[in-house]
């Protein structure tokens, strides 16, 4: 049966695909559907065809899965944000524990790993979570100013003042810039003409500790924001407002934030805690979006590290330090590796902050500073800990680690399929899995963090 575009078709979703999207197949060719749920019967228009597959955008549900439950989000179909709202999150949990299991099974290559898989770690609520949010700020079809945000794999702006998954203060923020740019003519950035001011609204929350930040991202200065003060006044009636800034991104880019800021309130930076350890961030900071899991993930880190006090470990893309620190309470020393400078001055203060002095950083790729010290300096490791970006683990880093011969690697990973290539490598070169644990990160999306025990077979 051959299938074209537009044609509207009947299917029973009887799978789910790597970014939580349903998949319906008739007469072996299969279908993917975004806010489709397994047991789901659908009619559906299709949109694109390939060869074996294609892609359909649902018209209507006609008859409704056991586990479908209704978005708390009235805009979560439009936004690209919460792409799983639609599933009972139980659901979205099994999914992810599957997503995991299956990734390592297929491109893992290892065997009985189910067996090796602990339970995966959920939130208790999974609404309200985020730390940080960045608003893309523009206009509607009628004129009117709005913020929200993308949809889905555009740069569409859904009018969203109110997310379920970020820190309720954010709306009373957002309406307030909004209410300070109508009052004042202020406009918004429009990336077509390259012309406007204000391009987007980032806030960042302390949850531990309630201090907030708010910077507005300007393609100019903050001398283009008239009457500021009007705007530090209405922010400053927030309970816990710390810092107010402004950051200079003049650039034709998708980048959301430039590398300059210019401080209008308070001071440049917020504090926060995961578990006992402090930090200090700033606009430009990477900190993990999910405090309340973040601890959690970083408990299983510290439980399968196993650290007894007398270990010399490496933490590897350690950004701000978040998780070398939480090492260094049971370390002897732990040695934090990150490419970016300004982390690595971010993760010198934290440790100064909390009086860890076992702790030593380094500017470098980790595929460059690990070889370099291993065989030009000697240095060793007990046990090395990654947290690699979503591209995984550079080959020659792993290389270097199977060299180094640590007695346990703790690999935290944000992509499944990354993380199962390097297993693969890790297994063939004498290192053997000995436990894994999915954690929801990102609840309401297809996203999953993994820990994962290696030890020198």
């Amino acid at each position: 049966m051959e299938f074209k575009k537009n044609q509207i078709v009947e299917l029973y979703i009887d799978d789910i695909g790597n970014e939580g999207e349903g998949i319906g197949h008739i007469d072996g060719y299969a279908l993917f559907l975004k806010d489709a749920v397994i047991g789901d019967k659908v009619r559906a228009k299709i949109i694109k065809t390939k060869k074996n597959y294609g892609f359909a955008r649902v018209e209507e549900v006609i008859e409704a899965s056991k586990d479908r439950v209704s978005p708390r989000c009235s805009k979560a179909r439009q936004c690209g944000g919460c792409t799983l709202q639609h599933l009972a999150y139980e659901k979205q949990l099994e999914y992810k524990f599957n997503k995991v299991k299956n990734c390592l099974e297929r491109i893992g290559g290892l065997e009985n790993i189910e067996e090796k898989m602990e339970p995966i770690l959920g939130m208790e609520e999974p609404f309200y979570y985020r730390n940080k949010a960045q608003f893309p700020v523009g206009y509607d079809k009628e004129g009117n100013l709005i913020t929200g945000f993308y949809a889905g794999r555009t740069h569409h702006i859904i009018d969203c003042t109110h997310c379920m998954i970020q820190h309720p203060v954010n709306e009373q923020i957002l309406l307030k810039v909004l209410d300070y740019m109508k009052k004042n003519n202020i406009t918004a950035y429009d990336e077509k003409t390259h012309k406007g001011l204000v391009r987007h609204i980032v806030t960042r929350v302390g949850f531990k500790t309630g201090e907030i930040m708010v910077c507005l991202v300007v393609n100019g200065s903050k001398k283009n924001l008239r009457n500021l003060e009007m705007l530090v006044d209405s922010l400053t009636e927030v309970e816990g407002m710390t810092s107010i800034c402004v950051n200079i991104n003049k650039e034709k880019t998708n980048r959301i934030l430039g590398s300059k800021i210019e401080e209008v309130y308070g001071k440049p930076y917020i504090y926060d805690y995961i578990g006992n350890v402090k930090y200090q961030i700033g606009p430009l900071s990477f900190f993990q979006v999910n405090p309340t899991q973040t601890k959690v993930l970083y408990e299983k880190a510290m439980e399968y590290a196993d650290l007894k006090g007398e270990e010399t470990v490496w933490d590897l893309y350690c950004g701000i330090g978040t998780i070398s620190l939480f090492l260094a309470q049971k370390a002897k020393k732990v040695y934090g590796v990150e490419i970016v400078k300004e982390a690595i001055d971010d993760a010198r203060l934290n440790a100064k902050m909390n009086g860890f002095d076992n702790a030593e950083f380094f500017v470098g790729k980790a595929e460059e500073v690990l070889p370099r010290e291993y065989e030009k300096n000697g240095v060793y490791a007990d046990t090395i800990v990654v947290d690699p970006p979503r591209k995984g683990c550079d080959s020659k880093l792993l290389e270097t680690m199977v060299k180094m011969a640590p007695k346990r690697i703790v690999y935290v990973s944000c992509d499944p399929a990354t993380l199962a290539r390097d297993l693969k490598v890790l297994s063939e070169q004498g290192y053997e899995v000995e436990k894994v644990c999915a954690v929801d990160q990102f609840s309401h999306s297809s996203h999953v963090e993994t820990v994962v025990r290696l030890k020198r077979k």
